[in-house]
């Protein structure tokens, strides 16, 4: 090491370091390696120490220090290892006598437990981890600990904090250990959902516009629950999120955006359907997604489709309305058989999924995949593709919307809000620093923010802001509205998805004025001068064709 880079990294303030570091390993994966490898042996050499009860919970309680050592152990890939020590955790509850309130520092601070524990497993299953006896025992552990503490909180008249942890850590021991025997508590087991409120608004929902995606009728914003695959956007309880996502279905927001791989977002959103009386349950739309990372672990068979479709089906307790099929590769060419099948079980099995979907496809693909359908079973068979499409990213128009158009496939877009940049809070504020603890920036927004410079300067994007004001203020709607309402003006796109930090915050009432709010040629003139002709083309050029990003 450089003797002068030695004494700065000994001197700087911890804040700086930090922000440089996270630098560091955003910008290079060999570096990122490197440091999580690093931390791994120097966690390894000293592992935490086991508090007592007293010591965790007592007087002068240090369960925020054992939580924050814990952390480091799952997000070091080194999740089985995380298990023993979230098993002590839960098992001192009881122990301890542990009594909290609502919402007091302790239950917050066990909400976000019961979010690590979720993270700490959907590791594991995203790894699909060897199922050995040492892991077996691990989560068994677990699964029994988390029973107790509902025992006691039972016992207590405590709200239960841990229900998403049951769920996923359950769903962990059926993927990894399917002969696990484990209880099976009631889906609503400790809810308390208001059935009678739930009912959507009739009036409400009338002026919402509505788009047909195959045989579903679907609202033009769909919720979406990326925010939901990591804590960083905050952690809530399950009963917090049940409630937004009542307000959502009230006021008419009844699609959902979610994956396989976004935390336990399936299992939160099913154990809230499954609680809804019949005849509004039955108009939930869940869309969720396959999403083939890398080389399939078996041959792409009809029997290995199908095991993928009962997984998702499974794990949302019912049917899946849409399913968005992701591919790793275009060169491994089983994702045009996996499609066939795919359409097919639609058609023979239509308790389990109604629709298919593709997500992250580029021009090309999402033509070739409609073609083949055609050849092979007489029907486009795929009802629309999942991108990214803003006023900062017009991607879309160089090709995308007119194969779309061609086939009759609709756009389902994300990252239209801009991560949130698209609000008065960025109205001439200076340009953040992504790497800052300070600037407190979401996963999302430190994404844009690099989208934002792919598409121009800080200043380019002031100009786009002060624009989208001035309109908003002509028509009385949010800055936010019209960048959504642009987007849902352009050919092919059936809906655009708002992301919801479930039970922290979700911005439906400010989304339902996009409704009511109509561009004019010179509102929709002045936001093609950001957004068309060649910022668009130089984009394609930069980036590639929608979907590149994710397979370069």
């Amino acid at each position: 090491m450089n003797m002068m880079d030695d004494v700065l990294i000994s001197q700087l303030p911890p804040d700086i370091l930090k922000s440089s570091l996270r630098a560091l390993v955003s910008q290079n994966a060999s570096s990122q390696k490197v440091f999580v490898e690093h931390v791994r042996i120097l966690l390894r050499a000293s592992l935490p120490a086991y508090p007592s009860p007293s010591e965790l919970f007592g007087s002068r309680p240090c369960y925020t220090q054992f939580l924050a050592s814990i952390r480091c152990l799952f997000t070091s890939k080194m999740a089985i290892e995380s298990l023993p020590y979230f098993t002590h955790f839960l098992s001192c509850i009881p122990l301890a006598q542990t009594q909290w309130q609502p919402n007091d520092k302790l239950e917050l601070a066990l909400e976000e437990a019961c979010g690590d524990i979720v993270q700490a497993i959907q590791a594991l299953k995203e790894l699909r981890s060897t199922p050995t006896e040492q892991l077996r025992e691990c989560l068994l552990s677990l699964n029994s600990s988390i029973n107790n503490c509902d025992v006691y909180s039972v016992s207590n008249n405590l709200q239960f904090p841990f229900v998403r942890a049951r769920l996923q850590v359950d769903d962990a021991l059926h993927l990894i250990f399917p002969d696990a025997r484990l209880h099976h508590y009631p889906i609503d087991h400790g809810m308390k959902l208001n059935k009678r409120g739930v009912n959507p608004d009739i009036a409400t929902y009338a002026n919402l516009e509505h788009v047909e995606l195959g045989p579903l009728k679907v609202p033009r914003i769909f919720n979406g629950l990326w925010q939901l695959s990591s804590p960083a956007w905050g952690t809530a309880s399950i009963y917090k999120q049940h409630m937004d996502f009542e307000q959502l279905i009230r006021i008419g927001f009844v699609a959902t955006d979610m994956a396989d791989h976004y935390g336990d977002a399936e299992l939160v959103y099913g154990s809230f359907r499954n609680q809804l009386p019949l005849e509004i349950g039955a108009n939930v739309i869940a869309c969720s997604k396959w999403c083939v990372f890398g080389p399939p672990a078996k041959p792409v068979t009809p029997d290995f489709v199908m095991e993928a479709v009962l997984e998702r089906s499974r794990r949302l307790g019912g049917r899946v309305e849409l399913l968005q099929f992701h591919w790793y590769d275009y060169e491994a060419k089983d994702y045009l058989r996996t499609l066939v099948e795919l359409v097919k079980i639609t058609k023979s099995h239509p308790h389990l999924v109604t629709a298919i979907g593709l997500c992250n496809f580029d021009s090309h693909h999402t033509e070739e995949v409609c073609q083949y359908l055609l050849r092979e079973i007489n029907e486009v068979g795929i009802v629309s593709n999942q991108i990214q499409y803003s006023l900062i990213d017009s991607r879309p128009t160089i090709k995308m919307e007119a194969v779309c158009q061609k086939y009759g496939v609709k756009l389902l877009t994300y990252g239209s809000f801009c991560g949130g940049f698209f609000s008065d809070k960025w109205l001439d504020a200076d340009a953040p620093n992504i790497y800052s603890e300070k600037a407190q920036l979401t996963p999302s927004q430190r994404k844009y923010f690099d989208m934002i410079n792919n598409w121009g300067s800080w200043d380019d994007f002031h100009a786009l802001l002060r624009t989208l004001k001035r309109i908003a203020i002509k028509h009385n709607v949010d800055l936010a509205n019209v960048a959504a309402r642009w987007v849902l003006n352009r050919p092919s796109v059936g809906a655009v998805i708002a992301g919801t930090r479930a039970g922290i915050s979700n911005n439906s009432e400010s989304n339902l004025k996009t409704f009511s709010l109509t561009l004019d040629a010179e509102d929709t003139n002045q936001l093609d001068e950001y957004a068309l002709g060649n910022r668009a083309q130089m984009l394609y050029n930069k980036i590639g064709d929608c979907g590149s990003e994710y397979r370069q």
